[in-house]
C-alpha cells in the first residue's frame, strides 16, 4: 500500500527530478482555487478599490445604491484592468507552459511569483514593510529577499492605509454639503426637516455634474501607476 501511495504522489520528471502526479496536481489546483478569494483580497488592488467605492456610497448618503453586487463587479473589473500586465505575464510564462506540459506545477508557481512580487512591492509602504520585516526577526533583509509571507501582510496593510486616505479626501466635500444644508435649515427654523432630505439631491447633482464616477475610478487607476 505504501509503495502504491508513493507512486501516486511522485513521478520522475523529464529533467531527472521529481514532480507530482496528475491526480495530486489536480488536487493542488482545486486547493488553490479555494484560496482564490484570499489571494484577491490580500495580493491585488481589489481591497483598495472596494473600500473607496463603499465609502463613496456612504458619503453620498445612499445606503444600498449602488448595490453591493455592482460595487464588487466594478471593483473586480477595474482590478483586472489595472493588473492586466501582471495577469498577462503570469498567463504567458506560467499558466500556458504548465497547461501544455512544458513545466511542472511547482515551476509554474515559482514563475508566477516574480510579477506578483514586483507589483506588490511597488504598492507597499516602507513603514509597513519594515514593521513586518522586524516582526519576522530578519531585520537585515533586502527588499528583493523579503519572504512572500512577510510581503503579503505588508502589502495588505499598505492598501488599507492608502484606501482610507483616498476615502477621507472623497468624504470631506460631501460632509461640507451636509453641514451647509444643516446650517441653512437651522437658520430658517426648519428644525423638523431632515438635513439629508435636502442634502442628498444636492450631493447627487454635484457628483453627477462633476462626472464623479470618472474622477473616482480614474483616480483609483492612477494611484497604482
Amino acid at each position: 500500500m505504501s509503495n502504491a501511495t508513493l507512486t501516486l504522489i511522485q513521478e520522475v520528471a523529464s529533467n531527472g527530478g521529481e514532480s507530482y502526479s496528475l491526480n495530486v496536481q489536480a488536487l493542488l489546483v482545486i486547493t488553490c482555487l479555494a484560496f482564490l478569494p484570499s489571494v484577491l483580497l490580500l495580493m491585488t488592488c481589489f481591497t483598495r478599490i472596494i473600500i473607496v467605492l463603499t465609502v463613496l456610497r456612504q458619503a453620498l448618503g445612499l445606503q444600498t445604491t449602488p448595490p453591493n453586487m455592482i460595487l464588487i463587479a466594478l471593483s473586480l473589473s477595474l482590478t483586472v484592468f489595472i493588473m492586466k500586465d501582471v495577469i498577462q505575464n503570469i498567463e504567458d510564462n506560467a499558466m500556458v507552459p504548465y497547461m501544455n506540459g512544458n513545466i511542472s506545477f511547482s515551476e509554474a508557481i515559482e514563475t508566477a511569483e516574480p510579477p506578483m512580487r514586483i507589483f506588490m512591492i511597488k504598492q507597499t509602504r516602507k513603514d509597513a514593510l519594515h514593521l513586518y520585516v522586524d516582526l519576522s526577526g530578519n531585520k537585515n533583509l533586502k527588499i528583493s529577499d523579503v519572504p512572500f509571507l512577510v510581503l503579503v501582510p505588508a502589502f495588505a496593510t499598505s492598501e488599507l492605509e492608502t484606501a482610507f486616505q483616498i476615502s477621507f479626501l472623497i468624504y470631506v466635500p460631501f460632509v461640507l454639503v451636509d453641514l451647509a444644508v444643516a446650517s441653512v435649515l437651522m437658520a430658517l427654523g426648519m428644525i423638523m426637516v431632515s438635513p439629508n432630505l435636502i442634502s442628498l439631491p444636492l450631493k447627487l447633482l454635484m457628483f453627477v455634474s462633476m462626472h464623479g464616477w470618472v474622477l473616482v475610478l480614474g483616480t483609483l487607476a492612477n494611484s497604482f501607476s
